[in-house]
């Protein structure tokens, strides 16, 4: 090697010309190949060693330390040990010696290299290394540099990384725990030494308007006026390096928090001084005087004081996440909990000089969301534990909650208190029905609490009380769950509405009617305003102010109506009666909006600012149509009380929601109007299924329309829904009556016409249509395909779970547009996308109505599937046709996987064809595609194959089952199987892991109820093999996700012959597993213990998998031709 000066300086211009604007990336590459030949070299550490002590060029450094670093983490075993030594002595003295000069990346870069050390040699080699730690934090000229060498430690040594054996990592982890006392207390020591050191020069507290803040609040929090005192000493002001030593102080005891479990080391003194750092964060005073004496050094100091109490917080919500407490420890953490409401109390504390929300904008962002955290865990994890305490005043900590939510400076942070709010809710409503004979005394104590929360939140959503705010929501940009921050804001709060309203339901009605009265009245009353112009009807509202007032009004009915709509589940049920007069006000008056709505024709009115209030007037119109579709179950189990009185009252209700329905089912309505009537007409039909709604004009009206052939369709959605109520009603039988009196001969009658009307122009088509000399353009063919099989396909979908009756009559009515598909079908085997709406069709035909095709039909239709679908067909299909042509076979699949699950011997027939065509001619398509399109189906189908058919490979006899152990089972069809079974074996040599755990799943399903690795065939032939895969799966890492899932089948395998797999399987895996030499084989196989029981075989199977990773990395890491003894 050349001189270590002139290196030194070639090294300096290679990494100026490496980070240069003008270098090329081929230049680039040239140069980090000839840094990675050298950093390679045996003995380039000591070239490193000079360069770090003789340059200031930070690329040079960062490089050398890389170089150390991957001579420790990789090649450390086949460093000589006097090279070792004189490393660990080196470094330790360079970091001492330039410290406080170096950047601070490479100063962190160069602790974490040293602590990379003693993960490795700690304490048999480098015994000292962490009492030189210890002597660095005690000595205060090096206390920040023993700090980042502490927290390096825990964050290196007690999670490491996999490049250590099981074995090495306990012992880490032993050897940390033994330290914990004594490094607690000293970050205790360095905190209060600090604070007690500031404290002094702020000991007479200058006069302010919070003196008076202990309270009664407090002296109920606070049991003994001693930490009341204590948390009310003024903040001292600290200098910025020893604000720096405290930062660093609590981020390790973070960290530290984080891996420790909870015990007597975390002592009353250490969690008393977090809790003063956490006063930081909310010390508007200290920000203010920063501010006030307007240097920029004092704002920076202003920040850095905020910092220290987010980071106090940390530490806080470190230990509130633990879920397990010992006993000792509980009354720790009540004594956390008062100091913690302490702050509360200080943050939300109401006087002159500040509202509560100014004050909050006023803190540091991180620290109020820390707050909140901590808020969360608190009611999540130990509300319950805690509550139980007579000491502790849950109601006045929900009265600071309170406070601390509706003055959020940010949306977020408003929706993550709502969250806090619905974790108690659910807390209280599970608590109720635990113990129901103390309901009275639990909803009593939180009452007053629970209604001010709902009126709160219901205030907050209106733009009558929070215009401001509600104005800021975006409505437009959709969220990854496809809803607007609007609707979000909306969706939130009305849970917490309901949540209330399960608890209290009547406070809760009387807090939301009058208030949707209120609002109802200002939509009643448009009808006065409305005057007729030469171009229509227009509203007659034009002052800016009155526009706004009105839409502010309308939006707030809009919210409302959701609310309403999102409470009637709790009318249902056993409480229908109890609560049928509030239900049926609430029913009245949305029958009444929705048709005054639909009379008067709000969305099709002139405005003065039409951008803006006509659609509040059609969302209006449209929430009122689905808060009373949200009343349907109401409305079902008013229909099965009414058929015993016959009230004239519930006819009326339901011949009036008609009258508001049927004008809206037409073109020339906004969809979002359109489909919302829609839905509420679906649901008429289906759940409530009045007898007399048949012969209600208005509903003979839409079967008119919808059957006209002339009348214009409606958007296909619309159509689609239109056309499943009419046939529920025709299909679906009517509560509470007896077969005799359901009328089904008409019903019928009238079902095949709707039918037939629908089907028109389907019905005409001839399989000719795709030739050349057709009449008919082959796209108004493909769009009357369309068109008719969504509606048919989705009549069926929704029959598909009902009597067999109307399945019966169904099936009778779609006849002849099912044998024109069946015809059509080959005819359009080319045009994938018509194929595949085909094949949904009769994909939901199978599921829903195979017993009404009876079987000759049903065998044509798979023959003539199997005959269309040709190998050549499927490679087309899959290979050719992208998206679409997979969709095809995937549906095709899918057929076939209902009629292998079909029970009785009727579609037994086709099982060697089908089988068949899976392995002969799908699978070998696709196995070695790395797309997963089709393979999820065909293994799903393989699986159902063998699951509902397992006697088609396996005869047992009662008399075998008898006589366990004398007679195996007897095989058929077994090359069958075999090729399933290995295409299942392939398939997890695969990266695609949903593939993989799905199949995963299959097999552990087919042992746990057809004892699969128990046959004779699998065992002998295949049960290793399967083991083999997953232990080479789980040693290349490729699907650590499932790490747990494959331990468990590992388990299953080996457990149906443990003797075969510690005696044989185990020593031949070793055997032939490369990259481990034979002492390292022996360890491995050693430290494998025999135990059977399902924990410890699977932690001795992650033990072997970390082993002999970390093996074959140390061995790599070897020098060439080292000898290994």
């Amino acid at each position: 090697m050349a001189s270590e000066e002139a290196s030194l300086r070639a090294l300096e211009s290679l990494m100026t010309e490496f980070f240069h604007d003008c270098t090329t990336n081929e230049r680039k590459r040239e140069i980090e190949e000839l840094l990675n030949n050298f950093a390679q070299q045996i003995g380039a550490w000591r070239f490193c060693l000079y360069f770090l002590s003789s340059t200031r060029n930070d690329y040079v450094m960062m490089y050398s330390l890389t170089v150390f670093e991957n001579l420790i983490n990789k090649m450390w075993l086949g460093v000589p040990s006097q090279d070792k030594m004189e490393i660990r002595s080196c470094l330790p003295k360079l970091l001492l010696a330039h410290h406080k000069t170096l950047p601070y990346f490479i100063r962190n870069k160069l602790c974490k290299v040293i602590v990379d050390i003693g993960r490795q040699d700690w304490p048999m080699f480098y015994h000292d290394f962490f009492t030189n730690i210890l002597q660095l934090i005690q000595s205060p000229v090096t206390t920040p540099l023993g700090l980042i060498m502490l927290k390096t430690t825990s964050e290196e040594l007690a999670c490491p990384r996999e490049d250590l054996s099981v074995a090495r990592k306990e012992e880490l982890r032993k050897l940390l725990l033994d330290q914990v006392q004594t490094v607690l207390g000293l970050l205790t020591g360095i905190l209060e030494t600090v604070w007690d050191k500031h404290s002094v020069t702020a000991a007479t507290p200058p006069p302010s308007p919070t003196s008076g803040e202990s309270g009664d609040l407090l002296s109920n929090l606070l049991q003994s006026p001693s930490s009341a005192k204590l948390l009310n000493q003024p903040i001292p002001i600290l200098d910025a390096e020893s604000e720096y030593i405290c930062s660093l102080a609590l981020e390790c005891l973070a960290h530290l928090f984080s891996w420790i479990p909870l015990s007597a080391s975390i002592t009353p003194s250490l969690l008393t001084t977090i809790f003063h750092f956490a006063r930081f964060g909310c010390d508007i005073r200290a920000r203010k005087m920063a501010s006030v004496n307007g240097s920029s050094q004092n704002c920076v100091l202003g920040q850095e004081r905020g910092r220290l109490g987010v980071l106090a917080m940390s530490c806080i919500n470190e230990l509130m996440s633990k879920n397990c407490v010992p006993m000792e420890f509980e009354e720790y953490l009540l004594r956390m909990f008062q100091q913690t409401f302490y702050l509360l109390q200080k943050i939300t504390k109401d006087n002159n000089a500040h509202t509560v929300k100014s004050r909050l904008e006023e803190l540091d962002e991180s620290y109020i969301e820390k707050f909140t955290d901590f808020l969360r865990l608190f009611v999540s994890v130990h509300l319950r534990r805690i509550e139980s305490y007579s000491q502790f005043p849950v109601v006045e900590f929900l009265t600071l909650l309170f406070k601390y939510t509706f003055h959020q400076p940010t949306h977020e942070g408003y929706f993550s208190c709502l969250d806090i709010w619905t974790l108690f809710l659910d807390y209280l409503t599970s608590k109720i029905k635990s113990r129901l004979g103390d309901k009275e005394a639990v909803l009593n104590r939180y009452e007053d609490a629970l209604v001010l929360l709902l009126t709160e939140v219901l205030n907050r959503i209106q733009f009558r009380y929070n215009q401001a705010q509600l104005e800021e929501l975006d409505d437009e940009t959709l969220d990854d769950d496809q809803q607007t921050e609007w609707q979000r804001y909306l969706r939130q709060s009305l849970e917490v509405v309901a949540k209330v309203m399960e608890l209290l339901p009547t406070h809760a009605f009387s807090t939301l009617f009058p208030v949707l009265q209120d609002n109802l009245e200002v939509y009643l009353g448009l009808q006065q305003f409305i005057v007729t112009a030469g171009s229509g009807p227009r509203l007659n509202i034009t002052a800016e102010n009155d526009c706004r007032r009105l839409h502010c009004s309308l939006r707030d009915l809009s919210s409302l109506l959701q609310a309403v709509g999102r409470l009637a589940e709790y009318f249902t049920g056993d409480v229908f009666a109890a609560r049928f007069s509030d239900a049926l006000t609430v029913v009245e008056r949305l029958v009444k909006v929705t048709l005054y709505g639909s009379q008067i024709k709000l969305y099709n009115i002139e405005t003065a600012v039409p951008s803006v209030l006509k659609p509040d007037l059609i969302d209006v119109h449209a929430q009122s149509l689905a808060a009373l579709q949200a009343y349907s179950h109401w409305l079902a189990q008013y229909c099965s009380e009414a058929h015993r009185q016959n009230t004239q009252q519930f006819v009326s209700l339901i011949s009036t929601t008609m009258d508001a329905i049927t004008p809206l089912i037409t073109t020339k309505v906004q969809d979002k109007l359109l489909l919302s009537a829609c839905h509420l007409l679906v649901s008429l039909a289906t759940t409530v299924r009045p007898v007399f709604l048949i012969s209600i004009p208005a509903v003979q009206k839409v079967f008119n329309r919808i059957t006209d052939a002339s009348a214009q369709r409606l958007v296909d959605k619309a159509q689609v829904l239109v056309c499943r109520a009419l046939s529920n009603i025709l299909l679906l039988p009517w509560p509470n009556l007896p077969e005799s009196e359901q009328q089904w001969p008409v019903r019928s009658m009238n079902h095949a016409s709707l039918i037939s009307a629908l089907s028109r122009d389907y019905r005409s088509l001839k399989p000719t249509a795709v030739t050349p000399q057709r009449k008919m353009p082959l796209d108004d063919t493909k769009v009357i395909i369309h068109q008719t099989l969504s509606v048919l396909e989705d009549i069926v979908e929704n029959i598909s779970g009902e009597s067999t009756k109307s399945r019966q009559i169904c099936y009778q009515s779609l006849q002849e547009s099912v044998q024109v598909s069946l015809a059509l079908f080959p005819a359009f085997i080319h045009q994938s996308d018509v194929t595949d709406e085909m094949l949904s069709f009769f994909l939901t035909l199978f599921r829903g109505l195979r017993v009404q095709m009876g079987v000759p039909f049903t065998e044509q239709i798979i023959q003539t599937f199997l005959n269309m679908f040709t190998r050549e067909q499927l490679a087309e299909s899959i290979l050719h046709e992208g998206s679409t042509g997979c969709r095809v076979v995937e549906k095709f699949l899918k057929i076939l996987q209902v009629v292998v699950q079909e029970p009785g011997q009727v579609f037994k027939p086709f099982l060697p064809s089908i089988i068949a065509l899976c392995m002969e001619q799908v699978y070998p398509i696709i196995a070695e595609r790395p797309s997963p399109d089709v393979k999820a189906e065909l293994f799903e189908l393989l699986f159902r194959t063998l699951h509902h058919n397992w006697r088609y490979f396996f005869k047992s006899t009662v008399l075998a089952s008898v006589q366990r152990g004398m007679a195996e089972e007897q095989m058929e069809n077994q090359p069958q199987f075999s090729a399933i079974m290995q295409a299942f074996g392939q398939s997890f040599l695969q990266p695609d892991i949903h593939l993989f755990k799905q199949n995963l799943f299959y097999l552990e399903t087919l042992n746990t109820k057809q004892k699969l690795y128990h046959k004779k065939i699998f065992r002998s032939a295949m049960l290793f093999q399967f083991v083999n895969v997953l232990l080479q799966v789980l040693v290349c890492r490729s699907h650590d996700l499932l790490q747990e899932d494959i331990g468990i089948a590992i388990y299953n395998m080996a457990s149906v012959d443990f003797d075969g797999f510690f005696t044989a399987f185990l020593p031949e895996f070793l055997t032939s597993c490369d990259g481990v030499d034979a002492n390292q084989k022996n360890v491995l196989g050693r430290n494998f213990k025999m135990d059977r029981d399902l924990p410890s075989f699977t932690q001795n199977v992650h033990r072997l998998v970390n082993d002999l990773r970390y093996y074959r990395l140390c061995n790599d890491s070897l020098p060439p031709g080292t000898v290994k003894l």
